[in-house]
């Protein structure tokens, strides 16, 4: 017999922790389960155990609204997975969350108006089995038990380790040795001035620069208000807006004049940097494509570029020929010397968690379905899926969906209904279908490498997956849930 909620939360990040204080919060008579694969709350900040991983947004705007931050800007995973804790704790919420549970298939039953879940646990294979009349996916973009790992030409003689990032190991001694990590992404700028100090060196090998913003790791807003004693809660909403304001007016600027964009980076790169060190803006630090393309790094109080003005980390822009027994030759035959190469290679892009999803007995070709708003689509019921910003923190969205979802869940409550579809109008039969993301306007690799895996949008509302908060906060909340897009029985 299987256990049956009125909702299931796939998923115990900080999308999942969200929607269970939504659902509790504001819908306090709905059964609800939070099932998580991991052996605890966290998500992406257990997955990933690295040195010094942090966060990549601030956590004004990461964190979520209805729950104040008090530390710096940007944080570490302890701090955040501190942080998440408190809001479990606070919502008495712990009760709601199974572990362990890894779901494979997913099958929808048209007769019973419902979802049947199984898998099995990962802390003793048992399977599991349950029912739910919604299904509230939470479970984030990449895959949490591998990252893209690339292979090279004589990799498997080299004498040292080759680690990914997402899979550190607990038995790593790096102190002295000679490190040599491969990319240039948010990790890798987190990973080097981390290690920087005990390492005997470190070097940043990239094939591509990337766009770094330097930040002080103290919002001096935050900071008054507090000595002046405001509230917390104030504090919080007020920086909060202060910086989604500020983050939204720089994103426009980088497709509005992307070359004044590219001087601001680029400057912010110059100051950190010290003099004898500024060749390396043009050599390293200079994209070939426009900001914002791809995901801009944070470094914050400049500390990779410390790290590289202290002579314990240097940068080198080529490509991996192959591995040697002693380190990686480059194609420009330049060889690396490492003891230990960290392959800070990027995500493999999962959908829908990896979940084997059957409507009525049919397999989902989740590829050939429209997005109603980002998070629902055509021919699937009683399903949302959260999926976040490119250009702002991730949780905006999820709190936006979440409100939505109580009010999609209150609003069949009222009609009497227990399922719920986007359908196509007539009005839309013959519409231009687009891409999940524009390419040309947000390309990083695990959505090339993915993109055809994912919904398609339309050319208008509500086919849009606008990637536009300052937009989205009005649209879902003004949402029409009669206008006929929105199918009830």
């Amino acid at each position: 017999m299987s256990d049956y909620f009125d909702v299931v939360i796939v998923g115990a990040g900080i999308s999942g922790i969200g929607a269970a204080h939504h659902l509790a919060a504001h819908r306090p008579g709905s059964s609800f389960a939070v099932l998580e694969s991991q052996s605890d709350f966290g998500g992406t900040w257990r997955t990933h155990t690295y040195p010094g991983t942090r966060s990549d947004s601030d956590l004004h705007t990461f964190g979520f609204g209805f729950k104040p931050w008090t530390g710096k800007p940007i944080a570490k995973a302890e701090e955040i997975l501190s942080y998440l804790g408190e809001v479990i704790e606070d919502g008495n919420l712990g009760g709601h969350f199974r572990y362990h549970h890894r779901i494979t298939t997913a099958s929808w039953s048209g007769g019973d108006r419902q979802w049947t879940l199984k898998g099995n646990m990962t802390s003793t294979g048992e399977e599991f089995e349950y029912t739910t009349g919604f299904l509230w996916m939470c479970q984030g973009y990449y895959r949490h038990t591998a990252g893209f790992q690339p292979s090279w030409p004589g990799m498997d003689d080299f004498e040292g380790r080759i680690i990914h990032p997402q899979s550190w190991p607990d038995d790593v001694v790096y102190r002295g040795t000679e490190m040599v990590v491969v990319g240039s992404g948010a990790t890798a700028a987190t990973l080097v001035p981390a290690v920087a100090n005990d390492v005997a060196h470190v070097t940043m090998l990239q094939r591509t620069p990337t766009y770094f913003r330097a930040k002080s790791n103290v919002d001096d807003l935050a900071e008054m208000l507090r000595e002046l004693e405001v509230p917390s809660e104030w504090v919080h909403e007020i920086v909060r807006r202060k910086l989604i304001l500020e983050n939204a007016k720089f994103s426009e600027l980088c497709f509005a004049d992307p070359d004044v964009a590219r001087e601001q980076l680029l400057d912010g790169v110059r100051e950190h940097l010290a003099p004898e060190h500024h060749y390396l803006i043009d050599e390293a630090f200079t994209p070939p494509y426009l900001p914002w393309r791809e995901r801009v790094a944070v470094v914050p109080d400049g500390d990779l570029f410390r790290a590289i003005n202290s002579g314990k980390a240097s940068v080198v822009t080529d490509e991996i020929d192959h591995f040697s027994s002693s380190g990686v030759k480059l194609r420009s035959g330049r060889h690396l010397n490492a003891d230990i190469v960290v392959t800070a290679t990027g995500f493999n892009l999962s959908v829908l968690g990896d979940i084997n999803f059957e409507i009525d007995g049919s397999p989902l070709a989740f590829h050939d379905t429209i997005t109603y708003h980002g998070m629902m689509f055509t021919g699937v019921p009683n399903m949302l899926w959260v999926f976040g910003y490119f250009r702002a923190s991730w949780t905006l969205r999820a709190d936006l969906i979440a409100e939505f979802a109580v009010r999609l869940l209150d609003h069949m409550n009222r009609i009497g209904a227990n399922k719920v579809v986007p359908e196509l109008r007539d009005s839309d039969s013959g519409m231009r279908l687009r891409p999940w993301i524009d390419p040309e306007n947000f390309n990083p690799g695990y959505l090339r490498r993915g993109l055809h895996l994912l919904p398609c949008q339309g050319d208008r509302d509500p086919w849009l997956h606008r990637q536009d908060y300052s937009q989205e906060r009005k649209v879902l909340a003004d949402l029409d849930l009669d206008d006929g897009t929105l199918k009830f029985s």
